[in-house]
Parts: C-alpha cells; sequence; structure tokens
C-alpha cells in the first residue's frame, strides 16, 4: 500500500503541474502548433482537459475507456475544468483497488496501478509538451519524467511506433541528457523542438 501511496502522489503532482501550464497558456496561443505533430495548442488541451480526464475516470473505475471517442469541449475556464476534471480523477484512484486485474490492450490483465503509471505517463509528457509550445517558463519535476520513463520502457516496442500509431518513432537522446529530453526522445518527440513560424506549420 505504501507504494501505492507513493505513487498516487506522484499522479498528484504530475496534475498540479499540468495545471501550472495550464494556467499559464494565453487564448490567443490556441492556434500554435505543439510536439505533437497536426496538433495545435487547441487540440492538446482538448485531449488533456476532454479526453485525458474522462478516459482515466473510467479506467481507474476498472472500465474500459474508448480512445476512439472524441473529447468533450473545453469551457471558458480550461484551468477551473481542468482542476475539477483531476480532483475527480484523484478521488476516484484513492479508493481504488491497486491490485485489480483489468484487461490490457493485446490480451490479458494487469494490476490495476498500472493504469495508475500510465496516467502519470500521459500527463508529464504531454505537460512537456504544452511548455514548449506556449513558452511558459515553469520548472517541470524530474522525478515525474523519471518515473515515466521507467515504467514506459518496457511497452513502447517498436511494432507500436510510426506512421498511424499511438507513438512516434523514438528519437536517441544522450543517456545523460536532462529526464525531460530523455522522456520526450523516447516518446518520439524532437527535445530541441520550437514552434515554427507563424503559420508554417498549417501550409
Amino acid at each position: 500500500m505504501a507504494d501505492t501511496d507513493a505513487t498516487l502522489a506522484l499522479l498528484e503532482r504530475a496534475l498540479t503541474q499540468m495545471a501550472a501550464v495550464i494556467a499559464i497558456a494565453r487564448d490567443d496561443q490556441d492556434d500554435l502548433p505543439t510536439p505533437c505533430i497536426g496538433w495545435s495548442v487547441r487540440d492538446l488541451l482538448a485531449h488533456v482537459i476532454g479526453q485525458d480526464l474522462r478516459n482515466f475516470a473510467i479506467s481507474a473505475h476498472g472500465g474500459t475507456a474508448d480512445w476512439a471517442a472524441p473529447a468533450g469541449s473545453l469551457s471558458a475556464d480550461r484551468l477551473t475544468q481542468f482542476r475539477v476534471g483531476a480532483e475527480e480523477v484523484l478521488t476516484i484512484w484513492r479508493a481504488a483497488d491497486p491490485i485489480r486485474p483489468v484487461p490490457v490492450p493485446g490480451g490479458g490483465t494487469a494490476p490495476l496501478r498500472s493504469r495508475l503509471d500510465q496516467q502519470i505517463a500521459e500527463s508529464t509528457v504531454h505537460t512537456w509538451d504544452l511548455a514548449q509550445a506556449t513558452g511558459a517558463r515553469v520548472v517541470l519535476d524530474d522525478a515525474l519524467a523519471d518515473h515515466s520513463l521507467a515504467w514506459s520502457r518496457p511497452l513502447l516496442r517498436p511494432e507500436i511506433r510510426g506512421p498511424d500509431q499511438a507513438f512516434g518513432a523514438e528519437i536517441p537522446v544522450d543517456p545523460a541528457a536532462p529526464a525531460y529530453d530523455r522522456l520526450a526522445g523516447w516518446f518520439g518527440r524532437d527535445p530541441g523542438w520550437i514552434p515554427p513560424p507563424v503559420g508554417a506549420w498549417l501550409t
């Protein structure tokens, strides 16, 4: 249980970190590109707020989320919308049985806590995406990046990477590089990504 409590604390930190970046993002940045190919800042926020929180609430209950379902709409106050959804998910996780077996893609089962680790990684990677896209000057939590890397290393196999897959091909990064550079590269992002000139990514 102590290990689960520590992982829950990491999820809370990951969600707090995401909220800090959302708080800085401005409405006039909605059309900016992000390191997620083809996604604008608005698209990324819709995914994080209107899809991730909904689906991980389902996952934390032990259900199977439909990740192909469209993201929910964004409210005018996105920060409050995110914080309310994040607290709802945390409440569900705190009451969950972490060793309960749940189905996993490809068949078989895994302990429910694997979905908790997945949410930490999802939030941590997308926080980096949003910070890069908006230029948010925040100090990101290295422990979250290290945890996300350790959890995802055995899972992001070559057959689920590439065009039309959930993840891009790994971009090799120096093992001594900062934690978020290694995380970005492992999840198929260019750690040195910078926004292209305004409008260039849409042409």
